[in-house]
């Protein structure tokens, strides 16, 4: 079945469709990470966004039950140049093209991903349409051009929880510790299986759970997460964190490090064509070490707005230097930009939630 992928400057991409037919639009984005495709698609951080995979054989090891950071996929589109014909893992239930037709997602293979790749890269991330219904370009770019872009638009309502619950699928815990509370704002399970791990129970709250309640938890830590969509558009979330801070350590993740720079009273704005993939670059100011990450973002915290005595920066994208990290210099509160749980991607910055451990042994006094 043929497929169009129109973004919103009049430029066409045509190939094949691949795992469920229809039309959606969204913002499109590209990954460079090699593996990782069930992880990617799955991530709730994507919402309302075309996914461009810039590595060409995707699909080579099918999708299992295990490698999921949410309980479907996230993504509107998936673009990649090609499916490979044969699946081979010992885990694998099903290949992606099925598990693609099963979740209703629309796929797009045949495509030179080199080429929207470098299209995003020098025009910017944009809105666009994929479609196998209609194969009209001069409609598919009218429908991108009228689609809703992500500048004001809050996404964390639909990917939040609806009530809060507690984490406890048979992860190995080696015994519980501190009681942590994810404030989800689109939160991946590998971040909640990391601090389960540690020793932490963990229970999960929907975004726009007030300050007073969140208090009424008795949490020894609380962890913002990552999500989709502009940040600006949360000020019920930025405005809960104001009132948390000082009250017990913080530790934020993607869009959890872009709430906590509003509640400190800076400003987030959209990058060029965002950063995502597994091999982003940060460098520790404090110690000059180089860590190689795993991103997912399309907006930053702008550093020049982080202003007064408290608040030191600590991590640098060596990419474009914009801001990957900071922390309170009085209040236990420490965020990044980047993804220490990885999923998919390297390991490097795993000793983050070491530090979050360690940060509620000292305000414990445990």
């Amino acid at each position: 079945m043929k497929a169009i992928l129109a973004l919103e400057d009049g430029r066409i991409f045509r190939g094949k469709s691949f795992g469920a037919p229809g039309e959606r639009t969204g913002e499109v984005v590209f990954n460079t990470s090699m593996t990782g495709y069930q992880e990617i698609l799955t991530d709730p951080s994507y919402k309302s966004q075309i996914v461009t995979m810039t590595y060409p054989l995707i699909g080579n090891y099918g999708v299992n039950e295990e490698d999921v950071e949410s309980s479907k996929p996230q993504v509107e589109g998936f673009v990649i140049k090609e499916l490979s014909k044969i699946t081979s893992n010992w885990r694998s239930r099903m290949g992606l093209g099925d598990y693609l037709h099963k979740n209703n997602v629309v796929g797009i293979e045949g495509i030179d991903t080199r080429s929207v790749t470098k299209h995003i890269r020098n025009s910017g991330a944009m809105k666009a349409v994929i479609s196998t219904e209609c194969l009209d370009e001069g409609v598919l770019v009218k429908r991108a051009q009228d689609a809703p872009g992500l500048l004001g638009r809050d996404l964390v309502q639909e990917v939040t929880c609806k009530e809060p619950y507690q984490w406890s699928e048979g992860e190995t815990n080696p015994g519980t510790r501190f009681k942590v509370v994810v404030l989800d704002c689109g939160v991946k399970l590998n971040i909640i299986r990391k601090l389960y791990q540690a020793g932490c129970e963990v229970t999960v709250i929907p975004a726009q759970t007030p300050a007073k309640e969140i208090l009424g938890l008795n949490a020894d830590g609380l962890l913002l997460s990552n999500g989709p969509g502009d940040p600006a558009a949360v000020p019920y979330v930025v405005e809960t964190v104001k009132e948390l801070l000082g009250t017990m350590p913080i530790f934020g993740i993607c869009f959890g490090h872009q709430i906590l720079g509003q509640a400190f009273g800076g400003k987030t704005y959209k990058l060029k064509f965002g950063h995502r993939g597994g091999n982003q670059p940060v460098k520790d100011l404090a110690t000059g070490k180089v860590s190689i990450t795993s991103q997912n973002h399309g907006f930053c915290v702008d550093m020049e707005s982080i202003t007064g005595d408290e608040i030191e920066l600590t991590h640098i994208n060596l990419n474009d230097q914009t801001l990957e990290g900071m922390r309170h210099k009085t209040h236990p509160v420490f965020s990044v930009q980047y993804h220490p749980e990885a999923s998919p991607g390297p390991n490097d910055a795993d000793y983050l939630f070491k530090e979050f451990i360690q940060l509620m042994e000292r305000f414990s006094g445990a």
